[in-house]
């Protein structure tokens, strides 16, 4: 099992959402107690623009992590590309306390209860050790909200930012950077 996971995170980040999702697909048939832990399919989900079980995956995975604001945000992008953004909004998921900088902010910007200059200005008073990171984070769910409304110009901006930068050599980081590769914005990135 350990390998048929870690192919299907290889293929995502090689470029091959489609690949890497059907990996996981396999991966949940074999042992289906693992879905609500694989989060990481849901982002496969989601390039592979599977956004209904991108959604369901979210939701599931929220049973065993209710307070990441991360799912949150990726299941808002995959139920605006499915049913609009209105409709995602409708639908944000509940979560618990996410105390890691600036998860508040994005959670009260994706409910449309806060400006996205406050995502900006929380990553900018995190402390010195983890600035560069809550930049990385904070550009990179400000990119995909944007791209979830439809705003190219607005999620190439943050998300060239959060790439570029901000980037950063931990998952969601390379997440960033796959995300601009896959929409052919990588020769833009400003480091």
């Amino acid at each position: 099992m350990q390998k048929l996971f870690d192919d299907s995170v290889r293929l995502l980040f090689d470029g091959k959402p489609e690949a890497s999702a059907l990996g996981f697909d396999s991966l949940v048939q074999a042992r289906p107690d693992m879905e609500p832990h694989l989060w990481q399919r849901g982002l496969a989900l989601y390039y592979a623009n599977r956004f209904a079980d991108g959604r369901r995956q979210f939701e599931l995975h929220r049973t065993v992590n209710p307070a990441d604001v991360e799912n949150v945000t990726w299941h808002f992008a995959c139920a605006a590309r499915e049913a609009g953004p209105e409709a995602a909004r409708q639908a944000i998921l509940p979560v618990g306390d996410d105390g890691r900088v600036p998860m508040k902010e994005v959670l009260a910007f994706y409910r449309g209860a806060g400006p996205a200059d406050a995502v900006i200005t929380a990553a900018d008073s995190a402390p010195q050790a983890t600035r560069r990171d809550a930049h990385c984070y904070g550009h990179l769910y400000l990119g995909l909200h944007a791209e979830a409304l439809g705003q190219t110009d607005l999620a190439r901006k943050h998300l060239l930012l959060a790439a570029g930068k901000y980037s950063m050599d931990h998952f969601m980081g390379k997440i960033a950077t796959l995300h601009i590769r896959l929409r052919g914005w990588d020769g833009a990135i400003d480091r």
